[in-house]
């Protein structure tokens, strides 16, 4: 009987070992297999609070691992259960388990991607954040004043503040959020050219620096020009001479504008109409993007006080008044004179 007894205890052992065996194998198999995503990138959201047995339940059950236990069980070897972050993952076709658990566990989130363009103003700013779908927003029905207060800048007109660039997100940041960000890179970017500005720029503070910037974004459709026209603005401010742009007249217009500049446009006297009022306009116009910070800070060397269209995009510059009236005979495509710039 003890024989018996012996011989039955044997076999199990055999039978456990190799059971323990082929755990281990089918374990380490697991580890190394990629995820079934059918080649195909899987979108998954992790909400704050879930837990590691969860979260592989429920990859089990959409097919994506094949035991879930072996998914928690790594996790609670490694000491990561309860160091998963919430947020929206993307993972990607060739995943294994191992690498999805450090994607969980290092945060690697899903990124958005949203650009703010150069030239835009602040209000087709705010009208596409509106529409981005992956931001949470907290500023809609605001207006100007108490969404910079809401910012933590109380006090400051938005126009120009938000550097042009691309920015990427996880889902969920908030629009105030994106706003702060897109802020402190415009003020340090701005900053940064102040103190490596040219010493010729007679400007008397980074935030002139800004308002003149917007105007060279929006008055310049090809970058070698840029600091062309920053130098005929500057000249022209330093000489006492009425800048004459036609974009801070159509700022000054606003909702009014539609499309065109009639004469009665140029005279009427808003705090933007530089044809009636001398110096600066009193903010920015327009988001200017880096190159057009750059250039109303080093302005390119020249004689140039005017410049007209040529209707291709680029301009014609003249040194004399002169020169530009048959520079805007020659280039003004209607019957409308363009008044002296």
């Amino acid at each position: 009987m003890l024989k018996i007894l012996l011989r039955a205890f044997s076999v199990l052992a055999v039978i456990a070992v190799l059971a323990a065996a082929w755990l281990v194998i089918d374990y380490r198999q697991f580890l190394n297999t990629p995820l079934a995503l059918g080649g195909q990138a899987l979108h998954y959201d992790i909400a704050p609070g879930t837990g590691v047995k969860k979260i592989a339940q429920d990859l089990e059950r959409r097919g994506v691992v094949k035991h879930w236990f072996y998914l928690a069980a790594l996790a609670r070897l490694q000491g990561q259960a309860h160091q998963i972050k919430a947020g929206e993952y993307e993972f990607i076709a060739g995943t294994t388990p191992t690498q999805l658990l450090d994607q969980l566990v290092a945060g690697r989130v899903l990124e958005y991607s949203f650009t703010l363009v150069e030239g835009w103003t602040f209000r087709q700013l705010l009208e596409a954040l509106r529409q981005n779908t992956a931001l949470q927003h907290t500023l809609t029905g605001l207006n100007d004043a108490q969404i910079m207060e809401r910012l933590g800048w109380p006090g400051q007109h938005p126009e120009g503040r938000f550097l042009p660039d691309t920015y990427r997100f996880p889902k969920g940041t908030t629009d105030a959020a994106f706003l702060q960000r897109a802020y402190r890179a415009m003020s340090e970017r701005l900053e940064s050219e102040w103190r490596a500005r040219s010493p010729e720029v007679a400007l008397g503070d980074p935030y002139q620096a800004l308002i003149l910037a917007s105007i060279v974004e929006k008055e310049s459709a090809r970058p070698e020009e840029r600091a062309v026209i920053a130098g005929v603005f500057l000249r022209r401010l330093e000489r006492g001479m009425r800048l004459q742009t036609d974009p801070t007249v159509i700022y000054g217009m606003g909702a009014g504008f539609d499309g065109d500049i009639r004469r009665r446009d140029l005279r009427a006297d808003t705090p933007y109409n530089t044809y009636v009022r001398e110096g600066l306009p009193p903010t920015p116009i327009a988001m200017p993007g880096a190159d057009a910070l750059h250039a109303a800070l080093h302005p390119a060397p020249g004689a140039s006080l005017y410049f007209v269209s040529r209707g291709d995009g680029s301009h014609e510059f003249s040194d004399t008044l002169e020169a530009h009236n048959k520079a805007v005979q020659k280039y003004q495509l209607s019957n409308t004179k363009k008044a002296e710039k």
